[in-house]
């Protein structure tokens, strides 16, 4: 072979080997990265009115499904159950203040409102379940009063962006459609004790996991959801 030819040769090559190395990048580049998990963001599950007979088994499928929730208790239940505040928390959940005997806050004077919030906070922290941060007045309901009694306390007020209807006899697939209205940042109303709620669970975790959405905590500083 001539000189001439072997340079032929070695050119043709260098611009075979030039093009592959180019089609690579170009499809390495257009490859879509893979989703993480959690891309569409975080929501708060919130279970109110526990602990209660049903706790234990919430827990257990909260966690075998790789939920985490805020678990808005009374606390006359904590008082009563103070081993299950602790299951709680071992299950990685967060424990808050959902008053002490559940009244209509708003009908109540600024001294029997401090005694409901402060019993309540005392309690969950004795039985293990730590200090809470935040605050759900019972039905939501809430005015000038309750807030500044919770604000002295080191309480954030929170309500929900979606109420599933479980205390109102919603079925399970009801409430694993409400869970689907979520989006980042949102927060969901349950309750610690419908059975529908419960048998909702694995679902719940399915339809998080497909929107690309996690179960995250809830913020003191924003009142939303986010990452743990």
């Amino acid at each position: 072979m001539t000189a001439k030819r072997v340079l032929t040769a070695l050119a043709a090559t260098a611009a075979a080997s030039l093009t592959v190395t180019a089609t690579a990048a170009t499809t390495s580049t257009a490859a879509p990265a893979r989703p993480a998990a959690c891309g569409a963001g975080y929501v708060g599950l919130t279970f109110d009115d526990g602990p209660s007979g049903n706790t234990t088994k919430l827990l257990d499928a909260l966690r075998q499904n790789g939920l985490r929730a805020t678990m808005f208790n009374q606390g006359q239940y904590a008082a009563a159950n103070p081993s299950l505040v602790r299951a709680q928390v071992t299950a990685g959940m967060w424990v808050a203040n959902h008053s002490y005997t559940h009244p209509h806050l708003t009908r109540l004077s600024q001294a029997q409102i401090d005694s409901e919030i402060s019993r309540t906070q005392q309690v969950i922290a004795n039985a293990g379940g730590g200090t809470p941060k935040l605050f759900r007045p019972p039905y939501g309901e809430t005015n000038a009063t309750v807030k500044s009694v919770a604000a002295r306390y080191g309480l954030t007020e929170i309500i929900w962006h979606v109420d599933s209807q479980d205390w109102n006899g919603a079925s399970t697939e009801s409430i694993v459609q409400s869970v689907a209205r979520l989006t980042n940042g949102q927060i969901i109303l349950m309750h610690d004790w419908p059975a529908n709620t419960l048998a909702a669970v694995p679902r719940i975790a399915q339809t998080l996991a497909s929107r690309g959405l996690c179960a995250g905590t809830i913020s003191p500083q924003t009142g939303r959801a986010v990452a743990p």
